[in-house]
């Protein structure tokens, strides 16, 4: 007997899901996932396809259906970060323990940055998110970060971090020294830095970016694209779970030993990417 294809099935229930005085969007959510869950491996179609379902529907259904969702593909070893991200985040059903949210950190940290995109993206999931109350001293702690990076000192800005987000130095530390940057953006985002300074810190603080026109490029416009309460959000979530210690160590540091030691005797890195080789959204990437 030959088993009807979960396309087939998909485009079923999304007519259905269409029809005038019926909701059926929880059962929908709860079969797309099924059907997702049942087969180990996804073609890219098929993966972007459940996504981006699913992401539309999270927030249109009961904290019950999440909940449920969200506990089948925490389960599944190749479950979408954006996907988790967006259900742990809904603001609806019970707050995830410590456990789950350093869970949620390994996710966002292990991804890739098509992926880090889409969590940071779909975040900003209720209005009455969280918002940073402006900080005595701000401005000081951002000129303090702004010449720390210039000075290609990361060790130091991460101490400013550190106290800049009332974070832990572990989780400092990661943002930092985070290869491909998103931390970054989402830390500037969520401390009101201007995206003048932000290019100038992208640029001098680590090589692994500031060495790349277009990995700068793709930060600046991730910048312009999530909100502040969006930042807000995962900020509030990597707290939580850096509150447990890690067990685990992961290479994801672009100088992951004796950093401290060796910053004020770095040698200087290759020419980074001059004004002509990149540009921001909003015009030339601005440069001391």
């Amino acid at each position: 007997m030959v088993k009807p294809s979960a396309r087939v099935s998909l485009d079923g229930l999304v007519d259905l899901a269409c029809r005038d005085g019926v909701d059926v969007r929880p059962t929908l959510l709860r079969v797309l996932t099924d059907l997702y869950v049942q087969r180990p491996v996804h073609s890219a179609e098929e993966e972007t396809q459940f996504v981006e379902l699913a992401l539309g529907l999270v927030d249109a259904v009961d904290a019950q259906t999440r909940a449920t969702v969200a506990a089948k593909l925490r389960q599944y070893p190749k479950a979408p970060a954006a996907v988790l991200s967006k259900l742990a985040a809904s603001g609806t059903a019970d707050p995830p323990d410590t456990g789950a949210n350093e869970d949620l950190i390994d996710l966002f940290f292990s991804a890739p940055s098509d992926e880090r995109r889409l969590i940071l993206v779909n975040l900003d999931v209720t209005s009455e998110a969280a918002r940073r109350r402006p900080m005595p001293g701000a401005s000081e702690l951002v000129r303090r970060l702004e010449s720390a990076a210039l000075r290609r000192n990361p060790a130091e800005f991460s101490r400013i971090l550190e106290r800049a987000l009332s974070t832990s130095r572990t989780l400092a530390e990661r943002i930092t020294y985070d290869h491909f940057g998103e931390p970054i953006v989402v830390a500037a985002k969520a401390l009101g830095i201007s995206i003048e300074i932000l290019q100038r810190i992208l640029l001098f603080l680590n090589p692994a970016i500031g060495q790349s026109a277009q990995r700068l490029y793709e930060l600046c416009v991730l910048f312009d694209d999530i909100t502040p309460a969006a930042a807000e959000r995962m900020l509030s979530i990597w707290r939580a779970g850096a509150a447990r210690p890690r067990t685990v160590h992961e290479s994801i540091y672009w100088d992951d030993e004796r950093r401290g030691a060796r910053a004020q005797s770095q040698q200087a890195s290759p020419r980074p990417p001059t004004k002509r080789e990149i540009q921001s959204p909003r015009g030339k990437i601005n440069q001391r």
